[in-house]
């Protein structure tokens, strides 16, 4: 690390620490050549994930666009931003998790709205209109009986115990 009093490249560490909840690591350091302290920041870099789009063009993945759809879709819900701030980073960690490089554009889709339908299934229709690009009322209508089956299903289905989103 170059000391940014005297450009010297020796230094000790005194302190580090954890933050970021272990994500990143802070450090204090002392400059060898002249005794000035001062505070670095590391952590990890992930890998450049891109976004394969429907007609075959690449972008980099952005979690705001996550973001930005979900707050759309639960616009005027009781949807707190803590918890679209938890699923935008579920979704982001899950396709980070499961790709290296390049993730289908509607991977991200998908992941999000089974996120938004652990959380608000006004919010996920809203979002599934959006994606699955609604073209008249039917399909709103087949969407929410389609949700009204699972609902059946999973009331059927012994409970496992386990706590979802």
């Amino acid at each position: 690390m170059r000391c940014p009093r005297c450009g010297c490249q020796e230094d000790r560490v005194i302190d580090s620490r954890a933050s970021k909840d272990g994500a990143a690591v802070r450090r204090r350091r002392e400059c060898t050549a002249c005794g000035h302290r001062f505070t670095t920041h590391e952590e990890i870099i992930q890998a450049e994930l891109k976004v394969v789009k429907r007609d075959n063009s690449r972008e980099d993945f952005d979690p705001n666009k996550i973001r930005a759809g979900i707050e759309k879709a639960c616009w005027k819900r009781d949807v707190k931003p803590e918890t679209i701030d938890m699923v935008v980073s579920q979704v982001t960690s899950s396709l980070e998790a499961d790709y290296e490089r390049e993730v289908p554009s509607s991977e991200v889709g998908n992941r999000t709205m089974e996120a938004l339908r652990q959380v608000d299934k006004v919010a996920y229709v809203r979002f599934a209109s959006v994606y699955r690009d609604f073209k008249d009322i039917d399909e709103f209508i087949d969407e929410i009986r389609s949700m009204g089956r699972n609902r059946a299903k999973n009331a059927a289905a012994p409970s496992r115990g386990g706590k979802s989103i």
